[in-house]
């Protein structure tokens, strides 16, 4: 059994189906702290739209104070079309930029992983999707979204610059290359150097990183193609390495592949010692707010991420991951991943189903091959 633990997690609930999805990740990892001895202290802070309500700002001081003296940050969703209205800069995404600039957060982290009780649900045939497993390494602090923006109305014309640096190409290059040589050993650099200054650097940049890395395999693709090749064969990929906003959309596309962008967690992080930020990748989805129906998925796989990737707890992220496999293998599911015949559960009982699961394995370790 792991050294028990102390560390605090402040928890940005969010928007829409967000503080839904949050209560769901956040009483899983305290059975984890139950179990094990860790002493988990969670902070509750108001971000995004809920934190314009109250504060008036998408990300108040107490909030980002709040997370920079924590050891790792929980996010559910944020946005929505009540806040549509407000200029870009006070709506509450500006908040999620404004908490990655602070913190310095340049590197996102989005696992594209297909569980085999939900390849049906897939899009692709089997034959397409084979042995999907891939991450998306995204630069997160540069590029056209914190470049210059200006929207001129009344003369009919806007600008959004793009910029990158060679440092800021190098860190994020070197991060996954050192992911790649746990994995499979091969990067896929994304860009659109044809066209684009940024990208001409961006390609530079990587293919002299690359030479640190004589035993791992680089290539490097048009986004364009590689939007086409995720869809055609993504089981070629192992780590994908690309820019802010090509990353931003390639994840998206990529989720489908899951059958579901409900499903897919991520973690962004910055420096050694910085707390990281884990966030499912799906939006705040307003209509569904307060009905019970989102799918916590997305929210508890970045919760055993957490534990994984900040605290080193991996036999505590393994029991919540066992337990979710038997939890779909016996045919649970949330309304948005139910395949006919499925036993759909409104987000509660779903939880509450894995926290049943999770006590068994428990109980039963070695009887699922796990164990403390």
């Amino acid at each position: 059994m792991a050294t028990p633990v102390k560390k605090t997690i402040a928890v940005l609930p969010g928007d829409g189906i967000g503080p839904e999805v949050t209560r769901a990740a956040v009483s899983l990892l305290r059975d984890c702290a139950a179990a094990f001895n860790h002493q988990l202290e969670f902070r509750e802070l108001p971000f995004g739209g809920a934190a314009i309500d109250r504060t008036g700002l998408p990300l108040p001081p107490e909030t980002l104070a709040g997370c920079r003296s924590s050891d790792a940050i929980l996010l559910g969703a944020i946005g929505g079309p009540k806040w549509d209205s407000l200029p870009l800069e006070k709506r509450p995404e500006s908040g999620l930029l404004g908490v990655r600039k602070e913190l310095g957060l340049y590197i996102n982290l989005r696992p594209i992983h297909l569980h085999a009780a939900l390849r049906g649900i897939s899009p692709l045939r089997p034959e397409r999707l084979a042995d999907c497993d891939f991450e998306i390494v995204r630069e997160l602090a540069g590029d056209i979204y914190f470049g210059q923006h200006e929207l001129h109305g009344d003369a009919g014309t806007a600008l959004d610059i793009a910029a990158y640096s060679t440092a800021e190409v190098e860190r994020v290059a070197r991060y996954a290359f050192e992911r790649s040589a746990a994995r499979r050993h091969h990067v896929t650099s994304v860009d659109k150097a044809n066209v684009l200054a940024t990208s001409a650097l961006w390609r530079q940049t990587v293919a002299n990183v690359s030479r640190d890395y004589p035993g791992i395999a680089l290539d490097n693709l048009y986004v364009d193609n590689a939007a086409m090749q995720i869809m055609l064969r993504p089981s070629q990929f192992d780590v994908i390495l690309t820019s802010n906003m090509f990353g931003d959309i390639l994840s998206d596309e990529a989720a489908a592949l899951a059958g579901s962008i409900g499903l897919i967690p991520s973690m962004s992080r910055g420096r050694e010692g910085q707390p990281a930020l884990y966030e499912p990748i799906h939006g705040s989805a307003p209509s569904l707010a307060g009905k019970d129906v989102a799918c916590p998925l997305g929210a508890i796989f970045s919760a055993t991420m957490l534990l994984r990737e900040s605290f080193g707890l991996e036999l505590e992220a393994r029991w919540i991951e066992t337990a979710i496999e038997r939890v779909l293998s016996h045919g649970y599911r949330t309304i948005d991943i139910a395949e006919p015949g499925a036993n759909t559960l409104h987000c509660s009982e779903f939880t509450e189903r894995i926290r049943t699961e999770m006590n068994d394995v428990l109980v039963h370790n070695e009887r699922y091959g796990w164990g403390v």
